[in-house]
């Protein structure tokens, strides 16, 4: 879920502003208000929306580099922010927020807008985000900016279990061979999907502890990898999921392979099961995971801006979480 909106009287707002880590405790209360006041109009009353983990946050404002912005009001809080990545010729935004007593005077325009100029100028030709599909005004506002719907993205879990060998993780090897394998893992991902480049990503997870990236190798080669994180997405909360945020793979007939890995990774990591955000598209892919015993636990809508669509590898498989 990209962004929550509300249609209120606004405040003056500047902006936008480069988001540093001292803005992390801002940012969380304003998720988390934005969120709540989203699921209170879509008739969920009682729900609060949490905050999430600041070393979420950390990697999320990190990875975005000079996409993560936000909206100061006349007070000098935080009005609005959005978090804008790009990974190769990859653009995505989120997640994004305006405070609900900020909505108004084209506020949430002009945090999508900064959003699409900033992916745009750094050369990417994908430009998405994901939103809840029941929120209707979300669909229409962003349809309203030049995005169009794609298909669902749904979130599958897989319980926690013991594979025949331990998993290969990037975490363990040593420097020299992090280097190639990061060489590798560049490589196999830029003969799918031509552009995308996750090595930030990569990077990113294994300087801050967050999680891991697991390596499935066949006959000595790189048959894939999967970016996962293992740290709680909830400030306060026990570890409960390994979380992948992308995952690439040669061929889709490697999937059970993979999924063994992962669920090892997962048993070793302390988490009890696995979390696999599988885009629409992806069909095959997805009935092996509910054959695997994968079940549905939640459902994204992922738009993208007019011309600058996701486009499906002709071969392999490249799921790309659009949220942290």
């Amino acid at each position: 879920m990209a962004t929550a909106r509300s249609w209120r009287r606004g405040q003056d707002v500047t902006g936008p502003y480069p988001i540093g880590l001292d803005d992390i405790r801002a940012l969380n209360e304003v998720f988390s208000d934005a969120f709540t006041d989203r699921y209170r109009r879509d008739g969920l009353v009682g729900v609060r929306v949490p905050m999430l983990n600041p070393a979420v946050w950390r990697y999320a404002i990190e990875d975005a580099a000079g996409g993560a912005m936000l909206w100061r009001d006349e007070r000098g809080e935080i009005a609005a922010f959005n978090v804008a990545h790009v990974s190769g010729t990859e653009g995505w935004m989120g997640p994004l927020a305006v405070r609900p007593d900020s909505q108004s005077n084209g506020l949430g325009k002009r945090v999508v807008q900064s959003a699409i100029e900033f992916v745009r100028s750094r050369g990417a030709t994908t430009v998405g985000l994901e939103t809840m599909p029941r929120t209707l005004d979300n669909i229409g506002f962003y349809s309203t900016l030049g995005f169009v719907p794609g298909r669902l993205t749904l979130t599958l879990t897989l319980d926690a279990g013991s594979a025949e060998h331990a998993p290969v993780l990037y975490g363990r090897l040593r420097d020299v061979d992090k280097r190639s394998t990061r060489a590798a893992c560049a490589a196999l991902l830029a003969a799918l999907q031509p552009g995308y480049d996750f090595t930030r990503e990569i990077e990113l997870t294994d300087s801050y502890s967050l999680g891991d990236t697991t390596l499935l190798m066949h006959g000595g080669e790189l048959a894939g990898f999967a970016i996962c994180h293992s740290v709680p997405l909830v400030e306060g909360r026990a570890r409960e999921e390994l979380r992948v945020l992308k995952l690439v793979l040669k061929r889709e007939e490697y999937l059970e392979d993979m999924v063994r890995a992962l669920c090892d990774h997962a048993r070793r990591s302390g988490t009890r099961r696995v979390a696999i955000r599988v885009q629409g598209e992806y069909e095959g892919v997805y009935r092996r995971l509910v054959a695997l015993g994968g079940r549905v636990r939640w459902s994204d809508l992922r738009m993208s801006l007019v011309d600058y669509q996701e486009r499906t590898p002709a071969s392999g498989v490249v799921l790309s979480n659009w949220e942290i």
